[in-house]
């Protein structure tokens, strides 16, 4: 459902990349997009559509999926409020890669590439701008590859934490898709989790994990097995 509300597009205004926009250009993308309301379950886009542009998330939070060998659908990532994400035709891609769907009701801010076209007729340093938001999308996916590959499971959770705790420290994840994010298995992931617990970092919940102490999961993001005192006695998990 597409809405007019003031009070989102003002926190839009305050948000990472249309923040750092000239203020004429933000105002014109401001006016150029839409607020849409969605329910659980409702799609922002899916994998393979032809229609881009860009999303960005002001409430709620947004789980995203991709296509994997053997026709299995994987959970790549949840996007908490303050998130960007998007494409363009206009740089010479392709559909949507990823499939957005809300997690319980969101608010969301949508410009199509018609949009963006509109509002590069009397911005046309939009295109240079956008391509600093598409950078800033392949450096985040070359970190995570990276973090998969170097890090520990229990570094690999504490580093998505402080990823998806960024707008407040509640974040709305179930252990088992918390686990698929980061590629590890369920009891791997409750280990760890109850590591960080006894250590009074974070608060497990139904559907919920807040996090209490930012900088002590950031130390262990940054240490990982090195910070072979956490939890001391509890088993090992690969």
């Amino acid at each position: 459902m597409s809405i007019r509300d003031p009070a989102a597009l003002r926190r839009l205004e305050g948000l990472g990349w249309f923040a750092r926009q000239p203020h004429a250009q933000r105002q014109a993308l401001l006016q150029a997009g839409q607020i849409r309301a969605l329910a659980d379950g409702i799609w922002a886009h899916g994998e393979g559509d032809e229609e881009t542009g860009l999303l960005a998330v002001l409430e709620g939070s947004l789980r995203t999926f991709a296509r994997a060998p053997g026709g299995r659908t994987a959970l790549i990532g949840l996007l908490p409020p303050g998130s960007i994400i998007g494409q363009s035709a206009v740089f010479g891609g392709g559909p949507r890669l990823v499939t957005a769907i809300s997690a319980g009701e969101s608010l969301v801010f949508v410009l199509s590439d018609r949009a963006l076209r509109a509002v590069a007729i009397d911005h046309p340093a939009l295109w240079q701008d956008l391509s600093q938001l598409i950078y800033r999308q392949l450096e985040v996916m070359v970190r995570t590859l990276a973090e998969r590959t170097a890090l520990s499971p229990r570094a690999l959770l504490a580093n998505r934490l402080l990823m998806l705790s960024r707008a407040g420290p509640d974040i709305d994840v179930g252990q088992a898709e918390l686990a698929e994010m980061i590629g590890v298995s369920r009891k791997t992931l409750n280990v760890r989790l109850a590591e960080l617990a006894g250590r009074g970092l974070v608060r497990p919940g139904y559907g919920r994990i807040t996090v209490l102490d930012r900088p002590g999961l950031q130390r262990i993001a940054v240490a990982g097995d090195a910070e072979a005192d956490l939890a001391p006695g509890l088993p090992p998990v690969a």
